[in-house]
């Protein structure tokens, strides 16, 4: 080797290594050229064998059918195939009337909340509950949120043991060494459920819960999707119109954003909605029973939520090692799709890396 290749090739070795891991590089959500393979932010389709049956002392209208749930495993690409070992699992669950599409907004990735956990190095599990989008149901009244519960501990587990499928090639289903149940709207309400009853999860993210401080918008919501499912409707629409759905769940959300969730809205299964009642009472009595960390987040432009109860319902959790309560403002209720994501998702890793 000449002189002066002895004298280059480190200097090119040291620019090309520095161009892979200098700081601020953005990572993409599928793999690009030249970017650090560690830091590949991928997303692949896995399937649960779950049974839908509830557990409460009330009476529940799941068919105690076994049914295949779908889900999305978003983060880096290692993690993902399960070559990176073991690790911390997100499990996130959506509200009544959304779907996974609400964490996982693959066409907007500044709001795509899932990918955005992943290239902060966090492996999220998106989940499409029973009678939503990729896990449908034919009848909606034969489940209820006392099941959702029970399939969410299912999830769980399988996540603990590794016992899932992907839907497209032979890869090993990561296992969890700890999971973390992020919740919005009603999915905090079988988020909540699911801890104090099983007590097999190490945190949880709560948002846009309101318990028992339900505005009167949210009630009223209630009212209407109770009325359509007593009046022999197996699926009741979430927001009269499009309108209405936008109201109850925006504030500051820019415009490509709300016109994507219209699009994409779900009905909200009939059994899930006449068995909210009973979960608001279950939610209420079983609070205390949580012994894992919560961390409670609201906007203060929330339409669906009293202004006036977040510290009721932080007290409630009387069990918790940790109760921790932001407030994003100028936010509704749709927390990650707001313009105020990013406050959203730093305030959910500072507190993922307290744990």
């Amino acid at each position: 080797m000449s002189f002066r290749a002895r004298i280059l090739l480190p200097l090119v070795l040291a620019l090309a290594v520095g161009a892979l891991v200098a700081p601020g590089a953005p990572a993409a959500a599928t793999p690009t050229a030249g970017s650090a393979r560690a830091t590949q932010v991928i997303s692949r389709a896995v399937t649960f064998d779950l049974n839908n049956t509830g557990h409460s002392l009330l009476s529940c209208p799941a068919d105690n059918q076994r049914y295949p749930v779908r889900a999305r495993l978003v983060g880096p690409r290692q993690q993902v195939l399960g070559y990176g070992g073991s690790s911390r699992i997100n499990v996130l669950v959506h509200d009544a009337g959304t779907g996974g599409w609400f964490w996982n907004l693959r066409k907007t990735p500044a709001y795509d909340y899932a990918t955005q956990l992943g290239t902060k190095g966090e492996l999220s599990l998106v989940l499409d509950r029973l009678g939503y989008d990729k896990s449908p149901l034919a009848d909606g009244t034969q489940t209820c949120l006392d099941a959702q519960a029970y399939m969410l501990h299912q999830v769980v587990q399988h996540l603990y043991s590794g016992i899932y499928d992907f839907t497209q090639g032979s890869f090993t289903a990561p296992h969890a060494t700890s999971v973390v149940v992020h919740g919005h709207g009603t999915g905090a309400a079988i988020a909540q459920l699911e801890a104090a009853r099983y007590d097999d999860v190490d945190g949880l993210v709560l948002m846009s819960w309101a318990g028992s401080n339900a505005s009167q918008l949210a009630i009223e919501q209630a009212r209407q999707q109770t009325a359509a499912c007593l009046g022999g409707a197996s699926y009741a629409s979430y927001g009269a119109s499009p309108a209405a759905f936008q109201r109850l769940l925006f504030a500051s959300a820019p415009t490509g954003v709300r016109r994507q969730a219209v699009a994409l809205r779900n009905a909200t299964p009939c059994g899930d909605v006449t068995s909210l009642v009973s979960t608001l009472v279950s939610a209420a009595l079983t609070a205390g029973r949580v012994e894992a960390p919560v961390l409670l987040m609201s906007g203060s432009k929330d339409a669906r939520i009293r202004r006036d109860g977040t510290q009721d319902t932080a007290a409630s959790f009387r069990n918790s090692s940790k109760v921790t309560t932001r407030v994003i403002v100028g936010a509704g209720s749709a927390l990650p799709l707001e313009k105020s994501a990013p406050k959203t998702r730093a305030a959910v890793l500072t507190w993922l890396r307290s744990l």
